[in-house]
């Protein structure tokens, strides 16, 4: 439960974000030729229990609906902790990052259906990790954040210039 997250707890990410959300709108847009992009559905009951197993787990959540930056804004707000991301350390595929570039979107913000987000204690996390690297789909996990005061009930990305941007929930369709 989001209740369980704790200042100094490390966020992950069991692979690269915003696959599916940006299949999908290709799609949609007629331009999925132009790409290799595949969605990224798949279960994640053995992704879970390797995360489970290693112990010191908060929260396990997938990032469906809004994506990344809604979800972990679900587990914040309302509550003194904040959630810091490196934007360096974001598992974004290029391409990806470049159908989100013509469509106008951010990664950040699009549907996962075959990912999850993981907040672990800090001395879990890199086994937890590990333990994701092992198991089918998580080979490209990664640890893309912390949970801070810094910033009450805020989710915020600190960008590749050193400048923090805050990251909302999404609004709209």
């Amino acid at each position: 439960s989001p209740k369980n997250i704790q200042e100094g707890d490390v966020v992950l990410v069991s692979g690269t974000i915003g696959d599916h959300g940006t299949t999908v709108m290709l799609a949609r847009s007629g331009m999925m030729e132009a790409g290799n992009l595949r969605s990224d559905c798949m279960p994640l009951n053995e992704l879970a229990k390797a995360a489970l197993e290693c112990g010191g787990v908060r929260v396990l959540r997938d990032p469906t609906r809004g994506g990344v930056a809604t979800t972990l804004n679900e587990f914040v707000e309302n509550t003194p902790w904040s959630i810091v991301l490196e934007e360096g350390g974001l598992p974004v595929s290029d391409e990806v990052a470049s159908a989100c570039d013509i469509l106008g979107l951010d990664p950040l913000y699009c549907a996962n259906e075959g990912k999850m987000l993981v907040v672990v204690s800090p001395e879990s996390a890199e086994a937890v990790l590990t333990a994701l690297h092992k198991t089918p789909g998580g080979e490209q996990a990664a640890a893309i954040g912390h949970v801070s005061r810094a910033y009450p009930g805020k989710v915020v990305l600190k960008t590749y210039l050193g400048g923090t941007r805050i990251l909302a929930k999404l609004t709209g369709a």
